[in-house]
């Protein structure tokens, strides 16, 4: 059994590691690109927002796809790890066989992909695109979710009420810097053009309102890996409720 000893300040923890690969890793990201966020903080962030299946979903950086791909599982219901395996799996002495697979057929059952979404993500990178598309498919969210090679500065929706949940780039480089004013002015130029929108945005980058032109209605502090991170929450209006004729 591996024993894992983690310390903080002046206290120990020790544990066995029944997982194995890190829980990050949902197992379906088998392609990624530069400075993918984990997995984890990508459903995490999707579920601080008010967003859900009915609601449109955007990314226009979407990178090797993670934030759609979470939202899709999201979506469907899916839980995460079906796609991966547990070290504890093979501890047949302690846990039989029959409780995975009866976890496992549950999970299963639960998942329902007959549904109508609109989650989309956008690069300008082709092959971003690519391991995107790789990684939906291994997620088996594929055809939940529509990918486009599109600039941010392209970017339009003619639907209200939609979301724009994005990781864009921060510029860790020194090079890459100066391209951040006109980046965020842009951000915001295409985000104010959107119709009763709301948009979600986790960067390091510490003048992202004051390009973007407005004030975020919310910010959280957030650590991505060891770069501090802001989630930036410009919150859009509420849809009107549907009448139970609707419904």
């Amino acid at each position: 059994f591996p024993i894992r000893v983690a310390f903080m300040k002046d206290v120990a923890t020790i544990g066995i590691d029944t997982s194995g690969v890190s829980l990050h890793k949902r197992g379906y990201r088998q392609m990624t690109v530069k400075a993918p966020i984990t997995e984890t903080l990508a459903s995490a962030l999707i579920m601080l927002t008010p967003w859900n299946k009915d609601r449109i979903l955007v990314d226009p950086f979407c990178g090797s796809g993670t934030f759609p791909i979470e939202a899709a599982m999201i979506a469907a219901d899916m839980a995460p790890g079906m796609n991966r395996s547990f070290l504890a799996e093979d501890w047949k002495h302690l846990v039989p066989r029959k409780y995975w697979y009866d976890a496992l057929e549950e999970a299963q059952d639960r998942v329902n992909l007959d549904i109508d979404t609109d989650i989309q993500g956008y690069d300008i990178d082709p092959e971003a695109l690519k391991s995107a598309r790789a990684n939906a498919k291994m997620a088996g969210v594929d055809k939940l979710i529509h990918f486009q090679q599109r600039d941010v500065k392209d970017l339009s929706h003619n639907k209200k009420y939609g979301f724009l949940i994005t990781n864009p780039p921060y510029g860790e480089r020194l090079e890459e810097k100066s391209a951040l004013p006109q980046l965020y002015k842009t951000i915001g130029e295409r985000f104010a053009a959107l119709d009763d929108w709301s948009a979600y945005i986790i960067t390091s980058y510490e003048e992202a309102e004051k390009y973007m032109g407005r004030k975020a209605d919310k910010n959280r502090k957030i650590y991505n890996g060891m770069i501090k991170t802001y989630y930036y929450q410009f919150l859009g209006k509420k849809p009107p409720k549907k009448t139970q004729k609707q419904k």
